[in-house]
């Protein structure tokens, strides 16, 4: 199990409900922030997930924790017919149908309001999964990837985007610093809510990552499990499949 982060010390609200409210709040200048916060290789990073879901020809996709679906626009390269990208904030998902319309994919990329942890799909529907920094906002972790595995057809591909942290001197304690100062003071000079942002850097420092974060894939069920980390580390690509009948 992993370590329950919460947002916002709020006794009455459980974390899922925070991550939303979260969201929510700083959905308008989420994008613009994480070009900022991550000095623009977030879109290469998502460039390789795509390259990773095309080399299997998916003809339905589902992007979870789609946010203001940059993922998912970004799958349209993939050339499945069908992309569908779900996410808990109402918020977030505002924005995205807006970009989806700008780049009129309107009729290939649907963006549905859900839960992770209760995909609202029958077993076996998407030829590929992917979760673009989304899996640490889970309230149960192997809950929603046991979800993904019973949406996902057999043989299908998932794969996660995460942040992770270095493991190698100086790079540690470099991101250590960037995470836990520099990072939520950005966030609170684009969003006014410092909190949001000290919450995804703190998210990320107790995420399992790497290995860990193998073995729990490889226990819910998936097989073919590989991890590759990204840039010194700061964030790594998992590739998984579900198994054959």
């Amino acid at each position: 199990m992993t370590e329950n982060v919460t947002p916002y010390k709020d006794s009455e609200l459980g974390k899922k409900e925070q991550v939303t409210r979260m969201f929510d709040t700083i959905s308008g200048k989420y994008d613009g922030l994480n070009r900022v916060i991550s000095f623009g290789i977030d879109i290469k990073w998502r460039k390789k997930v795509v390259r990773i879901v095309k080399e299997c020809r998916p003809d339905s996709i589902l992007d979870i924790a789609t946010g203001t679906g940059d993922l998912a626009i970004n799958l349209a390269r993939t050339g499945a017919g069908k992309i569908t990208g779900l996410d808990i904030s109402p918020g977030m998902l505002e924005v995205g149908k807006r970009k989806v319309e700008e780049k009129q994919l309107q009729d290939t990329i649907s963006m549905v309001l859900g839960d992770s942890e209760n995909l609202p799909f029958a077993d076996n529907t998407f030829d590929a999964i992917t979760v673009a920094f989304g899996v640490r906002n889970f309230e149960n972790l192997e809950k929603g990837l046991g979800e993904i595995l019973r949406v996902l057809k057999p043989g299908g591909r998932f794969v996660i985007l995460e942040t992770s942290v270095p493991s190698k001197t100086p790079y540690k304690q470099g991101y250590r610093l960037y995470t836990r100062h520099i990072l939520p003071f950005i966030g609170k000079l684009f969003s006014k809510d410092r909190s949001a942002y000290a919450y995804l850097s703190e998210s990320a420092s107790v995420f399992p990552y790497g290995e860990k974060l193998n073995n729990i894939l490889n226990k819910t069920g998936f097989i073919d499990v590989r991890h590759h980390p990204q840039t010194l580390g700061v964030a790594t690509i998992y590739v998984a499949s579900k198994q054959q009948h």
